[in-house]
């Protein structure tokens, strides 16, 4: 693997060919390199850190910015690309700002995002697993990503917000097209998809001001906290990353998770003969799988060292969640698929302020996926060899585009 590191093709962490294995490639990081600088695509620097405690530190590090204006010098601020007048509303999102903006907005969607609701979606995330496993499991295969992995969380998020079941299709073909995106900056090819959303969402908001039913999104509307309330671009932008960040996420962990399984039958017949183990094998699949593969962006607001090497002010930082996560000083045997792996301080959904507000969803819906899952269709088996499957592209997740199983 080290050849990698001094080919000259350059690396392209977001493609799909490197997706499909980029372990290897980040253990000799860790060894090596462990702060590691690429470019993305359309030739961004960016500076990559590999090791577990790195990436936790990053992920509270007063040094690294979130909202890259806070970051850049005046020469850096100039060169921005120009974003699209309907993309600027979208920058208000929470992932990608720092306190008190985020700390605020935080607090409201925390008002409307309880634990309660979670708990509440318990059995509707059960009759929506069994009823898309009844249409199923007679034909003997299927696709899990479309026929199962996908539209549970998408189910489960649309309903949370209130967005009628004759949408959730169009939601999904948009979300993809902001997913694969393999810069942070918007590219053309997504113009069309974000228009319709945004477009979208803005009436939906109407009609929900005209008429609140009991759904999240009449909840944020109403959402108050210290009399602050959500601005109408602070609406959209928080209802949009919901939506993706609720189930884009969620079905690479089914997917990939159902991938290791069935590659690890040991484990997989662990879990079959003990359903209990749920809990902790969920934990192990997203340590052992990292559907979120990166953190997002940093800027370094000042010129910053680690480990020797120095990160220049306003440049691009990601943490690798993938490699943090087979760390070898953090965990014993990495590689290993260990479903009652004990402690487990996988990195997957974050740390700090920006922790993963969905986790409690996340954790529920695939608890629920995986144990009727396996209950119904427990002799599962790839239609094709695993090398060949086809991942997506995307700079921070990884998934699979589809998962042919036979039963």
């Amino acid at each position: 693997m080290a050849k990698i590191l001094s080919t000259s093709q350059p690396l392209n962490i977001v493609s799909a060919e490197f997706k499909a294995d980029p372990f290897p490639f980040f253990a000799v990081l860790r060894a090596s390199e462990p702060v590691y600088r690429t470019t993305l695509p359309d030739k961004t620097p960016l500076w990559l850190l590999s090791r577990y405690d790195d990436v936790a530190a990053l992920l509270r590090d007063e040094r690294f910015k979130k909202n890259r204006r806070h970051a850049l010098t005046k020469e850096q601020l100039r060169k921005l690309p120009w974003t699209p007048p309907m993309f600027r509303p979208l920058e208000r999102n929470m992932l990608d700002l720092d306190p008190p903006d985020h700390t605020r907005l935080r607090s409201l969607v925390h008002k409307a995002f309880t634990p309660s609701l979670v708990e509440q979606m318990r059995s509707r995330t059960q009759a929506i697993a069994d009823e898309l496993l009844d249409r199923i499991v007679w034909t003997g295969e299927m696709d899990l990503i479309k026929d199962f992995a996908l539209p549970l969380p998408m189910t489960i998020i649309t309903e949370i917000l209130g967005v009628p079941r004759k949408d959730h299709d169009k939601f999904h073909k948009w979300s993809q097209a902001v997913v694969s995106l393999t810069s942070p900056s918007p590219t053309l090819r997504v113009l069309p998809s974000v228009w319709k959303f945004i477009r979208y969402l803005r009436q939906f908001f109407k009609l929900r001001r005209r008429d609140p039913k009991d759904d999240l999104v009449s909840a944020l509307i109403k959402a108050e906290e210290a009399g602050d309330k959500l601005n109408e671009d602070e609406l959209l932008a928080m209802v949009f990353l919901l939506l993706i960040a609720g189930h884009e996420t969620t079905v690479n962990l089914i997917g990939n998770g159902t991938l290791a399984l069935i590659e690890n039958p040991n484990e997989m017949n662990k879990l079959l003969s003990e359903p209990s183990l749920v809990k902790p094998a969920v934990e192990e699949l997203l340590r052992y799988t990292s559907p979120v593969f990166t953190t997002t962006e940093r800027y370094a607001r000042e010129d910053t060292t680690i480990h020797g090497v120095t990160i220049p002010q306003g440049e691009m930082t990601l943490g690798v969640i993938g490699s943090a996560n087979r760390d070898e000083t953090a965990f014993e045997n990495p590689n290993e698929l260990q479903i009652t792996r004990e402690p487990n301080r996988h990195l997957s959904f974050g740390q700090g302020i920006h922790f993963c507000l969905g986790a409690p969803l996340a954790r529920m819906e695939a608890q629920i996926a995986f144990t009727t899952l396996l209950q119904r269709v427990p002799n599962l088996r790839l239609t094709k060899p695993s090398s060949s499957l086809h991942w997506r592209p995307s700079i921070f997740l990884r998934g699979l585009a589809a998962l042919p199983l036979k039963f």
